[in-house]
């Protein structure tokens, strides 16, 4: 049997600092048995890329699904992305040679075409109607445990400002869902054999973007106790992280193998996405920026406060709700003068043409595409924060780092990597050829984010031998691993196993 355990995009710093420190001793145990791998991952320019990576061992290039909300060319609108294929997860290989796998909440799934051999749990230890919808197979399952432990509960994130009391409420929430995971794993396991337990520990990739630090709050509306708890908030869920851990390892069969792994990493929140917009549409309008710059959903979320949007929201049916932030991304824009326009994103920047024959209302033509995209370029690396620091580190070409693939056509043109300096309290930047752009309202309200790496896997072989790959361990790796391991061909897969049978 294989287990995969997720600690789900953890700050590589802090982790180690713990271990260190000897509060995190079911990960220490494992570190001193297992083999640390650093992996290259598509979240050097595409972090929530990497979870359709990680699950299927695609590519990003190969599946193109890199952000929630993405553009669709053909219907020139942005969809919600199960409106694109997905490439199928290593637990449906397996399950074509009847092999059973046990997953709990794997990030940015969606629910299988064809039951699964094994269990299949979504939405279980905490639920979002973006990122962690609530579906299972068997169907009956999450009802199940639902009964047995009680209903998950809703962490839908609201870009904005959030005060210490929702912030103590999150806490609370992140706390217990480590030991949901632990919950229903350790049940299920006493009840069936797995060949393949894959559960993804998602507390500490929320605490991450909340609870790096308490810049996001108003310093006025945060006394000493708050600060204290909150303060303390990330290293307390890491350390629930490995309590969950040390009971799943627990009720593993003796001989179990183990993969400890993270897709990206977490660090301070450095985006300045909520500001391209403004910023592109200076460049391509030489500064002359009209009253009504370009459609933007930033403008909308600074407009109105962040408790009103998270109600309406609330009030909605799941489908209703992602239909209209869809719709709103990009809304109004006059396609006929729009030769590029930026991408929905809250981490870096995504850049996409209007180019003709490829996007339904394209005007660019095929020929002039280059020489666009160097004029895009040159402006945005232009810009400084308004102390005069770059605000840009560079801006690259997507078919230069990744290359052609299968659905290479639904990822940007271009990508905006932001300077390194924390952008939580940033008001605004500024270019001397184009002026001034000011930030409109408090941008994604997280003062943590994913870095452009981070990626590592710690294996830990039992009944398995440690397998060398041949060359520097990637993030495909993991999902040929468990593929190898249960007996499936693994010759078209993109990555190289990190286990071998003895």
């Amino acid at each position: 049997m294989l287990a995969i355990l997720q600690f789900d995009s953890p700050s590589l710093g802090l982790l180690g600092r713990m271990l260190d420190a000897g509060r995190l001793p079911a990960v220490a145990a494992l570190h001193d048995r297992g083999t640390w791998h650093e992996l290259e991952t598509p979240a050097t320019h595409f972090a929530a890329g990497a979870f359709h990576t990680l699950y299927s061992g695609a590519e990003i290039a190969e599946h193109g699904l890199f952000y929630p909300f993405q553009w669709s060319a053909p219907e020139q609108r942005v969809r919600y992305m199960t409106a694109f294929g997905a490439p199928p997860p290593v637990w449906e290989r397996l399950s074509q040679l009847g092999r059973n796998t046990l997953a709990i909440d794997p990030y940015e799934s969606r629910p299988p075409d064809d039951a699964p051999a094994g269990v299949l749990v979504s939405g279980w230890q905490l639920r979002d109607r973006v990122v962690l919808q609530p579906w299972s197979s068997p169907p009956e399952a999450h009802g199940r445990l639902k009964r047995l432990f009680g209903p998950p509960v809703a962490v839908e994130e609201v870009f904005g400002r959030h005060c210490a009391d929702e912030l103590l409420g999150l806490r609370r929430r992140l706390l217990a869902a480590p030991g949901r995971v632990a919950d229903a794993a350790t049940l299920l396991l006493g009840e069936q054999s797995f060949d393949l337990a894959w559960l993804t520990f998602n507390a500490a990739h929320v605490a991450g973007h909340q609870f790096w630090d308490l810049s996001q709050l108003d310093a006025d509306g945060l006394d000493d106790g708050a600060r204290n708890v909150l303060g303390g908030a990330l290293e307390e869920i890491y350390e629930a992280v490995d309590a969950a851990f040390a009971r799943v390892l627990a009720a593993l069969p003796q001989d179990a193998d183990v993969i400890v792994v993270s897709p990206v990493g977490m660090d301070v929140n450095t985006s300045r996405a909520d500001l391209l917009p403004e910023m592109l549409d200076a460049v391509l309008r030489g500064g002359a920026r009209p009253v009504e710059a370009t459609g933007s959903i930033w403008k909308l979320r600074a407009a109105i406060p962040t408790g009103l949007r998270a109600k309406v929201a609330g009030a909605l049916p799941d489908r209703v709700a992602l239909a209209l932030t869809a719709r709103l991304e990009l809304r109004g824009m006059d396609w006929s003068a729009t030769r590029a326009f930026a991408q929905p994103a809250d981490n870096q920047g995504y850049v996409r043409l209007n180019l003709r024959g490829r996007e339904r209302e394209g005007i660019v033509e095929p020929a002039d595409a280059d020489a666009l995209m160097n004029e895009i370029a040159e402006g945005l690396s232009g810009f400084r924060d308004l102390d005069g620091q770059p605000a840009v580190k560079s801006v690259d070409r997507v078919r230069d780092a990744f290359g052609d693939g299968a659905h290479a056509d639904r990822l940007p043109d271009l990508i905006v990597r932001w300077s390194d300096r924390p952008a939580t309290l940033l008001q605004g930047v500024r270019s001397e050829r184009f002026g001034e752009v000011s930030r409109r309202g408090s941008a994604s309200g997280r003062s943590g984010n994913h870095t452009d790496g981070d990626a590592w896997a710690l294996v830990v072989p039992g009944a398995s031998s440690i397998r060398d790959p041949g060359r520097p361990a990637r993030l495909v790796d993991v999902a040929a691993t468990a593929a190898a391991l249960a007996g499936a061909d693994t010759g078209e897969m993109a990555g190289e196993p990190l286990l071998q049978r003895t």
